[in-house]
């Protein structure tokens, strides 16, 4: 796992004399993801540069150094991430005559790239994002893994092209410019995190997972998808029976699992007690000759602590078990440095306890395995129930839904609440948005200049308008899939767990367990009020049902009490209407009332208000002079 950056500088652009100094700039402010080395490479004419930090995970000697060099040095590479198979790919271009220097995955990518062309991305089963400056033909191949686990941010203007593993290393290049793009900042206040391929800063983007893109030297671009999803959500089910799908579940995850434990560095994995985790905790136990090390993260407030669980599973499986406390005093300082980590607005409250289980997990191990995906592949979410209800109450007319909506929404219970806003609406689009969303308009912004209509870029708009042939659950589980996991949970984990140099794989999201999922029939996943049905089945194999049958508790952080308690300071401090005035990006009004209503306790408003303060904090961070623009005159 690494941090890579680089740029090419087209004729008339001059990156010139000091392009040595740039890229070690930008490989400075990514030291934390690669703390054990660091290299550049310049081309001669020093139009096209390479900068890559290292953290030793495979082959820990100098042969696995890079930017890496191909044979005949015609071929050069900055990688971050891992290709799991690299073993069997090895053997493979062995036997077709080429010889390697070393045992790294770098350098196996960079023979299947002489040996295959770019096409070699399709046979890779890993988590990357790679830059390989092809000498001869003169063209930069940049790529990104099927799920997204690894970012990779992009920009151009002019004559200026850079790439990076994180915003923050476009600053250190002198050519570059960073200005609020408005229409990013809509879609942050409605999601709580930037969608790719929009980016908080004009003129960058994000490269979208499953695709790879051709930069050549006269500045044409060429963007490609190699891996698709959708199309396995439409095929029908290869699986005679419930056992059929259980057993190669059960292969599968095993597999996955054990690519996943290769390791020359020390390995342990992130347990919580829930259904996920144990399951790949349980599977590498079982894979395991010594005690598997596992780590958790406890909260005071039982509301939301599942340390109990975690250590209950621990015990059953003989793992080797530490666990650690997040209170409130102790989450104040690594609030404070999200911003530095995430480089965009981001506004996931669950970054505090994986920044601070990160943390924890790196004094022990550097290698730890998660249980993330498990909820979008296997009908995990409680949105996918309300769906599924509102689907079968389709029939009502429009009138009794709203009349219905109305009752519910007067009991003071929040699954009534939630059920009134199922039936208030009639699409699916409308009852699937509002989940997944934190502010439904834009009633905050106090200027919206561009394009309103940009939301057919999105992957996850394009996915609920261009799939109505499938049941609107399994809609809603390829937009999260789509969207919500690279660009939230997907973005948290990389950007917390590489702030320490750590890396953390995720067995869930091998693209063949996702191809799995797809094609899974609904019922297998979600009947009879059960969810993650077949997940479930498999690790029952592993941990009784008593131990980990539960209701669902998410990774979340009791922010709505501290928000009333302790931290009511920093809610003065970013959300005053003398700072909302100042910078002209929210109107004042609207954001006086939702604090003042969420401090008095008449509503909770905790993940809106979070959402400003993670904006004010990381406009502070690196725009702190940046002002919204004047409102337009009616």
């Amino acid at each position: 796992m690494c941090g890579i950056a680089g740029f090419v500088s087209f004729p008339g652009g001059g990156a010139g004399e000091g392009g040595e100094i740039v890229l070690k700039r930008m490989n400075d402010v990514l030291s934390h993801r690669g703390p054990d080395a660091e290299g550049i490479f310049l081309e001669k004419d020093g139009m096209v540069g390479l900068a890559h930090r290292r953290l030793a995970v495979i082959d820990l000697t100098e042969t696995g150094a890079q930017p890496m060099h191909g044979q005949g040095d015609s071929h050069v590479i900055a990688f971050n991430g891992e290709i799991y198979n690299y073993a069997e790919m090895k053997t493979d271009l062995a036997s077709r005559g080429v010889r390697f220097r070393g045992d790294s995955d770098t350098e196996v990518i960079l023979a299947a790239y002489r040996e295959w062309g770019a096409d070699c991305i399709r046979r890779f089963i890993g988590m990357f994002a790679f830059a390989l400056w092809d000498r001869e033909r003169k063209t930069l191949l940049l790529a990104r893994d099927r799920l997204g686990k690894k970012p990779l941010f992009l920009y151009r203007k002019g004559n200026l092209f850079l790439f990076a593993s994180e915003l923050k290393a476009f600053f250190c290049h002198p050519d570059f410019s960073a200005e609020i793009d408005h229409e990013a900042l809509r879609y942050y206040l409605r999601f709580g995190y930037v969608p790719a391929p929009y980016c908080i800063l004009k003129g960058c983007r994000k490269l979208l997972p499953g695709h790879a893109a051709v930069l050549s030297a006269d500045g044409e671009w060429a963007e490609h998808r190699y891996w698709n999803p959708e199309p396995f959500f439409h095929e029908p089910s290869p699986f005679g029976s419930e056992r059929e799908a259980e057993e190669e579940l059960d292969a599968l995850i095993r597999s996955s699992v054990k690519y996943r434990m290769v390791s020359d560095v020390p390995l342990g994995a992130f347990l919580s007690g829930g259904i996920d985790s144990s399951l790949i905790v349980a599977v590498m136990q079982s894979l395991s000759p010594q005690p598997v090390k596992t780590f958790t993260i406890r909260f005071r407030e039982d509301r939301y602590d599942e340390g109990d669980h975690a250590r209950q599973v621990a015990l059953h499986l003989g793992t080797d078990h530490r666990e650690q406390f997040c209170t409130r005093e102790e989450a104040l300082p690594v609030l404070r440095r999200i911003p530095t980590y995430y480089d965009e607005p981001f506004a996931d409250s669950s970054s505090i306890p994986t920044i601070m289980v990160s943390e924890f997990t790196r004094q022990h191990v550097t290698v730890s395995l998660s249980g993330d995906g498990g909820d979008e592949l296997f009908c995990g979410y409680n949105r996918y129930a309300w769906l599924q209800l509102a689907e079968k109450f389709g029939w009502m007319p429009v009138s009794a839904r709203k009349a219905l909506s109305a009752a519910l929404g007067h009991l003071p219970f929040r699954s009534a609440r939630r059920a009134g806003t199922v039936f208030r609406y009639h699409s699916t689009e409308e009852i699937y948005f509002p989940m997944v969303g934190i502010f439904e308009e834009d009633r905050l912004l106090r200027v919206l200049p561009g394009d309103r209509g940009g939301d057919g870029q999105l992957p996850f708009f394009q996915a609920f308008h261009g799939h109505r042939d499938i049941p609107p659950v399994k809609r809603a589980m390829l937009c999260d899939l789509l969207t919500y996991l690279p660009d939230d949970i997907l973005t948290k984990v990389d950007r917390a767990s590489m702030s320490v140099g750590l890396e953390a794989r995720i067995p869930l999201l091998d693209h063949r367990i996702v191809e799995f999922a797809a094609r899974l029939p609904l019922r297998l996943s979600f009947r009879d009020g059960t969810q993650k049905r077949l997940l479930k089945q498999v690790l029952y194999r592993y941990v009784p049902k008593k131990i980990v049958e539960r209701p669902k508790m998410g990774f979340g952080v009791p922010l709505e009490a501290w928000f009333r308690q302790d931290w009511e300071s920093i809610l003065r401090e970013y959300l005053n209407p003398g700072r909302m005035r100042k910078e002209r990006f929210f109107l004042e009004g609207g954001v006086r009332e939702l604090v003042e209503e969420h401090l008095s306790g008449r509503r909770n408003h905790f993940s809106r208000l979070w959402a400003l303060v993670m904006f004010g904090m990381w406009r502070e961070r690196y725009l702190p002079n940046s002002v919204g623009e004047a409102p337009r005159s009616s």
